[in-house]
């Protein structure tokens, strides 16, 4: 396996690491920001307003881990295409090396 495939696992390995560490980041903030929720709740003081509050929180919670990942995901394909670049100027480079050994008419 050459150096570029091994740059680009080491660059999908960490994309999925980030990725879960997202989710799992998420998952507990909202966990945490959801317990004032649960003790009004419990106690019945949880009325239709601070319903609406709850959902606007956990939807915010959301939409910002979503763009978290989505910038992530953004990178990947940068530095994707970033090596496929430097692929493409390797070949290259092996193409005219080749043919500047070659004999000359």
């Amino acid at each position: 396996m050459g150096l570029l495939n091994k740059a680009e696992l080491l660059k999908d390995m960490i994309q999925t690491a980030i990725d879960n560490g997202a989710r799992t980041v998420e998952d507990v903030h909202k966990s945490v920001a959801d317990m004032p929720f649960e003790a009004l709740e419990k106690s019945g003081l949880l009325d239709e307003d601070r319903q609406k509050l709850r959902d606007k929180n956990q939807q915010t919670i959301g939409m910002v881990y979503d763009k978290i990942r989505d910038i992530n995901q953004k990178i990947g394909e940068l530095a994707s295409d970033m090596f496929e670049t430097l692929e493409d100027s390797q070949h290259i480079s092996n193409v005219m090396d080749s043919n500047d050994k070659k004999p000359q008419p």
